[in-house]
């Protein structure tokens, strides 16, 4: 999911494991919550559209990678908060404590991604095999408002929180603007957002919890939350169902098949259906062109190809000729690109033509 989203649920796990054992448990729950993209900047994030497919959502979010993450961080803001405390004193957080609010909010990184229709390659560095569950869209504003909420709840009534918490809320305010506009949201994702927004505001004012119930605030939107997932993945179910009777009518039984999530539009899954030669939505079909030779050559050749084959989920590949100087492979994940000839999910091959 978006980084918005890992950060402030890990926010409220942060606070719901570690507060007050941990100082600023909040704090530290939303930057280990983010720590797997953030590490991608040490293993060669940001590069170029093939070193992002390789390595986004790659080794960093693998359980061994997660390990790893939840030592270090916990070995550097633990000495952090040792070396604090002998300048200017006060208590520093148990190991146990920090590290169960480290490793629990990473953790929640890797099965907040695993549960949309992106992927997550957790068994890095043995498999690179992806996992989709397909339950919950990449984006969710419900993701963002209920720990929002929550752990606005549990501040103190003083301008600093209030600035904080006004200024995300702002943030998130013009996107599902923009997205009501644009009709890139449901009708009562809208509603449903606004809505949460007043009792935010109400309940703010009118100091429904505060400090001393900040832990139990933050539990409970953590489990409507989790209750909200998991309806999706119940529901999810009945939609796979019906994609896969579909595939295996249209492609037969060796068709491969998706129910994709999509965002904005909750409880709702787009269809899409790959037989070896073509690849379909229920209003839409497109040849792959993967025997050709020089789509063949282009995937086992070179970085681009390479990167594309080990990322798609549903690979297509278009090719042009009309250049006197080669031929040019256009490699696309079907999920994202079908026509399109840039962008993040398309790569371009250039191979001679004697190739």
């Amino acid at each position: 999911m978006d980084n918005l989203a890992h950060a402030l649920v890990g926010a409220a796990l942060g606070r719901v494991l570690a507060d007050p054992k941990v100082p600023r448990a909040a704090w530290i729950g939303a930057v280990a919550a983010n720590a797997p993209d953030w590490t991608e900047l040490f293993i060669g994030l940001p590069g170029d559209r093939s070193a992002f497919l390789v390595l986004h959502r790659g080794i960093t979010h693998s359980l061994v990678a997660a390990l790893v993450e939840t030592i270090g961080l916990t070995l550097i803001v633990g000495l952090g908060c040792r070396w604090w405390v002998r300048r200017r004193g006060g208590v520093a957080p148990p190991w146990g404590w920090l590290a169960l609010c480290i490793g629990v909010t990473v953790l929640s990184h890797l099965y907040m991604d695993w549960q949309g229709s992106y992927g997550l390659r957790p068994f890095l560095p043995w498999s690179a095999t992806w996992y989709y569950a397909d339950w919950v869209a990449i984006v969710d504003p419900f993701f963002w408002l209920l720990p929002l909420v929550a752990l606005a709840w549990g501040e103190e009534r003083h301008w600093i929180p209030l600035a904080a918490m006004t200024a995300v809320g702002g943030l998130i305010t013009g996107v599902m603007t923009w997205a009501a506009i644009v009709g890139a949201a449901a009708t009562w994702v809208v509603v449903g957002c606004a809505l949460l927004c007043v009792v935010a505001a109400v309940g703010w004012v009118r100091y429904w919890f505060g400090p001393v119930a900040r832990c139990r605030v933050a539990a409970f939107a953590l489990l409507i939350l989790a209750v909200y997932a998991g309806a999706q993945g119940i529901a999810s179910r009945a939609a796979r169902a019906r994609v896969e009777r579909a595939a295996v009518l249209r492609f037969g039984t060796g068709a491969r098949w998706a129910a994709l999530t999509q965002a904005g539009s909750p409880f709702t899954w787009e269809a899409i259906y790959a037989s070896r030669d073509s690849v379909a939505g229920d209003d839409w079909q497109m040849p792959r062109h993967l025997d050709l030779p020089i789509v063949q050559g282009a995937l086992r050749e070179t970085r681009e190809g390479r990167a594309m084959a080990q990322f798609a989920r549903f690979l297509v590949a278009d090719v042009d000729s009309s250049e006197t100087t080669g031929v040019t492979v256009y490699l696309r994940d079907a999920r994202y690109a079908r026509t399109a000839r840039a962008g993040w999910a398309v790569v371009r091959v250039t191979r001679d033509r004697d190739r």
